[in-house]
C-alpha cells in the first residue's frame, strides 16, 4: 500500500509547484540555474544584549531540493548564494542568509523533497 502520509505530501508538493510558483534564479558565485519557487516567509525573533526582542522577517523561496542542481548533483543552499527575483522591469536581489547562526535553510516536509531557502533583501536592478 505505501506511505499514505508520503503520497498527500507529493500530491499537494505537484500542486504547489504547478499552481504557486514563479520563476527565479538561483546563483552561486558565477554558476546560475532557474527554478521553481513558491514565495513564503519566516519570522525570527531574537535577544539583544540588552534582552530586547527584535522580530527579523526573511522572504523565503521554496524550491525542490532535486531542482537545486547547478551541474554536479542537488547541492544544498548555503550563505552568500543568491536569488534573483525578476517582477516587471525590476530584478529583486536576496542573499541567502537567516538572522543569529540560524541555518540559512531547512526542509519544509519530513521526505526532504522541498527546502525553505532564508533571505534578505541585498539589492534591486533595474
Amino acid at each position: 500500500m505505501g506511505d499514505l502520509l508520503d503520497r498527500g505530501l507529493a500530491f499537494l508538493d505537484d500542486q504547489r509547484h504547478k499552481h504557486m510558483s514563479r520563476t527565479v534564479v538561483y546563483q552561486r558565485g558565477a554558476e546560475a540555474k532557474e527554478v521553481l519557487a513558491t514565495v513564503g516567509r519566516t519570522e525570527f525573533e531574537q535577544a539583544d544584549d540588552a534582552g530586547l526582542i527584535h522580530r527579523v522577517e526573511s522572504r523565503d523561496f521554496l524550491v525542490r531540493a532535486a531542482d537545486l542542481d547547478l551541474g554536479a548533483g542537488p547541492i544544498l543552499p548555503r550563505a552568500g548564494d543568491q536569488v534573483r527575483e525578476t517582477v516587471g522591469a525590476q530584478v529583486f536581489v536576496y542573499e541567502v542568509n537567516a538572522p543569529g547562526g540560524q541555518p540559512p535553510f531547512r526542509y519544509s516536509d519530513p521526505y526532504r523533497r522541498v527546502l525553505r531557502v532564508h533571505t534578505k533583501h541585498i539589492g534591486t536592478e533595474s
